[in-house]
């Protein structure tokens, strides 16, 4: 009667823990996504500066071809004004001079047609770099989009549940991955395992000991050692909490379970954070 009083008694500040640690999860993925969104938004500002010079430097192109044309266009005027003002010379003077004049136009053509052709390929290359510019917004786009799902799918993967002893848990792992955030996160001690059928595993400072398996059902039933007491946690489910209470200071531990084969069980166990911790060997 009196362990069932304390059990009772310690529900409140769990449950209140419970809410805490989720506003400040919620906050803290609130925050990262704020962040990510942030840097995102500067590096698509950054890229069209990018977009925006490269636009400069086509119009500065397209100026000089227009001035090499109004060179060639001038270089013909003057080759017909010669012509006209040296009328009076001789045959040969005239053929001479016109010999002149039109190697001086072919010189122009020939720097005109290769500016034309540097001045094309300058332009080939902007245009690929402007296409790369907008593939890469596209993909920051697509980058931010997939962040916030990723955001919110880890936000419904990590939940919050009520044990076997129906106290509200702490969050819960459903895989290695979300075990190794909840490690990061650090709200409380985290054990993993692995446990053969039959095998009594040193566990933090318990022991556990897997006594069943049914994979079809994903149904387990295993032993908790604690306090020189055994503890049978009796066909459970994977992904249960598994409470019960150990020490002088009777401090929640749980036990959750997320993957069964014939004959082993993976999980982890979760302590308080001022829970002793066990003695190396």
């Amino acid at each position: 009667m009196f362990e069932a009083g304390t059990e009772k008694a310690l529900d409140t500040p769990e449950r209140q823990g419970g809410r805490e640690r989720s506003h400040i999860l919620q906050y803290f993925l609130f925050g990262l996504a704020v962040v990510y969104v942030a840097a995102s938004l500067y590096f698509m500002y950054s890229l069209k500066t990018r977009l925006d010079a490269l636009d400069q430097k086509q119009i500065a192109l397209n100026d000089a071809q227009q001035q090499l044309a109004e060179r060639l266009h001038m270089t013909s005027s003057e080759f017909k004004q010669a012509l006209t003002s040296e009328v009076g010379l001789t045959k040969q003077e005239m053929a001479k001079r016109a010999a002149e004049l039109e190697k001086q136009q072919k010189q122009s053509e020939a720097k005109l047609s290769s500016a034309q052709q540097q001045q094309g390929q300058q332009l080939a290359a902007v245009n690929t770099e402007v296409s790369g510019v907008k593939t890469e917004l596209g993909g920051t786009k697509t980058e931010i989009q997939k962040t916030q799902a990723d955001l919110a799918a880890t936000n419904q993967k990590l939940e919050k549940t009520i044990g076997d002893l129906g106290v509200q848990s702490g969050l819960i792992a459903h895989n290695s991955g979300e075990l190794d955030m909840l490690k990061r996160k650090g709200e409380r001690n985290y054990y993993d395992f692995t446990l053969q059928k039959g095998a009594k595993t040193p566990v933090s400072t318990v022991s556990l000991q897997l006594k069943k398996v049914d994979p079809k059902k994903s149904r387990f039933t295993l032993d908790v050692i604690a306090d020189d007491r055994t503890i049978e946690k009796k066909d459970r489910t994977v992904g249960e909490p598994l409470q019960f209470y150990t020490g002088r200071d009777r401090l929640l531990y749980e036990v959750v379970v997320f993957s069964e084969t014939k004959n082993s069980i993976t999980g982890y166990l979760a302590t308080p954070k001022n829970a002793p911790t066990p003695v190396s060997p």
